[in-house]
């Protein structure tokens, strides 16, 4: 329910670790392997001789400088942007506000100001309704914690609920209270806000004191 590229850092996360486990790999059969080790004695000077010949062979006329590192400097460039879009990217689709009028107000018609009341701009944080969560289901002693996040969705702002639950606790009466709460803020904001609940039990579930629900 964000913007996160989650394919894509799963991709890069991936091309990584590969990277990482080849450099390790070459790095093992070097120390481990004298077989390997003397084939890299013997490859890698002569690599490095072929590797400036080519530098040498591509200069531009009348200069001394390759067209080969004019390549490798527009790639560098380019993994930099891409590194920046990329860090651009991360956690987008958050919203600091539920909800929130016009400047205007908003309510009355044709933008009119309606009797009463003033202009100005009302607006519900999402950390409000994070508040309010908390404080009714702190009550709860199946439920050891709950985090509430406004994300875009679909051209809306929806609320996303995760809520910690003690091992053994019943999901449905937990996934019950949220929706009794989230339609009381339906009736407070005037709105009805799509809400994603995420109900999980790990190892804080696990090593946190008695008082389970079973």
């Amino acid at each position: 329910m964000n913007g996160t590229p989650r394919t894509l850092n799963r991709v890069l996360i991936a091309v990584f670790g590969l990277l990482v486990f080849a450099a390790g790999a070459l790095m093992l059969l070097l120390a481990a392997v004298p077989a390997f080790a003397q084939w890299w004695q013997s490859w890698a000077p002569d690599a490095a001789v072929r590797a400036g010949a080519a530098f040498e062979a591509t200069h531009f006329p009348g200069t001394r400088v390759s067209w080969l590192w004019l390549i490798a400097a527009a790639l560098a460039v380019l993994v930099v942007l891409l590194m920046v879009w990329w860090i651009s990217q991360q956690g987008t689709g958050r919203r600091d506000l539920i909800a929130a009028t016009a400047p205007d107000g908003g309510t009355g018609p044709g933008g009119q100001l309606a009797e009463g009341e003033v202009p100005g701009m009302v607006g519900i944080a999402a950390a409000a309704v994070d508040q309010a969560l908390r404080g009714v289901l702190a009550e709860r002693k199946d439920v050891l914690s709950t985090a509430v996040a406004a994300v875009e969705f679909e051209g809306r702002t929806a609320l996303r609920i995760r809520t910690v639950a003690r091992q053994g606790a019943d999901p449905g009466a937990i996934a019950a209270e949220v929706e009794q709460i989230v339609q009381r803020l339906d009736l407070v904001i005037g709105t009805a806000v799509p809400v994603l609940l995420h109900i999980t039990s790990g190892a804080r579930a696990r090593f946190s004191r008695a008082e389970r629900v079973r």
